[in-house]
């Protein structure tokens, strides 16, 4: 289960306060990556507006808040399901993404082959739809080429 915990009251949708999560600690040259990155992504993701994360931080980024929030980490440590020969991946716009369905609450997406493992955590509301992580591509491709 990925280590972001978005907090949110009953009735909660696609507007109100950023989330919180925790920043990732990654080493210093993945720190740059990240950074640039940072600097790269779009200003709404899946129709949703910019809503970044607290505390704020280059590491992450969001988009919408509640069931409708977006939430991008970057630099989190290798997740072990990308070890598993049965975890399902899928390929948007020339980046391959590992795919953790979250029984309750969306979907979460990790690039691999990068040097920096970006995680992207979509709120129920994109349950069913993983179509916005396309819109990363570009800003992956141009600040974390591909590793093979």
């Amino acid at each position: 289960m990925p280590a972001v915990a978005v907090l949110c009251a009953a009735g909660c949708s696609g507007s109100g306060p950023a989330p919180r999560v925790a920043v990732p600690q990654p080493p210093k040259d993945q720190v740059e990556v990240c950074r640039a990155l940072h600097r790269e992504l779009p200003a709404k993701v899946g129709g949703q507006e910019r809503n970044d994360p607290s505390p704020a931080s280059d590491l992450t980024a969001g988009w919408g808040a509640g069931d409708a929030s977006i939430v991008l980490r970057c630099g989190i440590p290798r997740p072990k399901e990308m070890s598993d020969p049965r975890s399902e991946a899928v390929e948007a716009d020339g980046v391959n993404w590992l795919v953790q369905q979250e029984p309750t609450s969306g979907q979460t997406f990790t690039t691999t082959y990068r040097a920096a493992y970006v995680q992207v955590s979509m709120g129920a509301r994109f349950a069913q739809d993983g179509t916005p992580i396309a819109q990363f591509a570009a800003a992956v491709k141009k600040t974390d080429p591909s590793t093979v």
